[in-house]
């Protein structure tokens, strides 16, 4: 059975344009899966430490049957093929970050996931691109895109 998913990607380090963009391509190649829509890019100041480079920011919409476990490895392994190195620091500097928004209309609490991404009513730079594809989008407890974007100062989001 095929569900609708959401990406969330990321990148500061090693043109993270580029980096965004070769993750935009290895999704759309994921297998039991088919790209629907992407964002356009954007450059977002960092949510962490001040002292790092700006992110490179995007979604991508996706239809897939892998099971969400399944969809998370392949996220990791991406991320992995990108030079991603996880670090007990959050919020710090990275190659690629690869979020699982949404999968379909799931909630998933599970050790290594949770869906909805815990951020994304609060994130301007998940909150926008978001919009961008799927302005009418409900989330699963209800609240809807549209309104959520109405809450969220831009938070120094910038199409790029």
């Amino acid at each position: 059975m095929k569900v609708t998913v959401f990406i969330g990607i990321g990148a500061n380090l090693n043109n993270p344009k580029a980096q965004v963009n070769s993750a935009l391509i290895a999704l759309s190649k994921l297998k039991k899966s088919c790209s629907l829509a992407q964002s356009s890019l954007y450059r977002t100041p960092p949510m962490g430490p001040q002292d790092q480079a700006d992110f490179v920011n995007a979604v991508a919409k996706l239809e897939t049957s892998l099971l969400p476990i399944e969809l998370l490895n392949e996220l990791q392994t991406i991320e992995n093929s990108h030079g991603r190195i996880r670090k007990e620091e959050r919020w710090g500097p990275r190659t690629l970050d690869l979020d699982l928004l949404l999968y379909g209309n799931q909630v998933i609490e599970e050790e290594r996931l949770t869906v909805p991404h815990y951020g994304i009513k609060q994130r301007a730079f998940v909150l926008v691109p978001l919009a961008e594809i799927e302005p009418q989008l409900t989330l699963p407890d209800n609240s809807q895109i549209a309104e959520l974007m109405k809450q969220t100062s831009n938070q120094g989001i910038q199409q790029l």
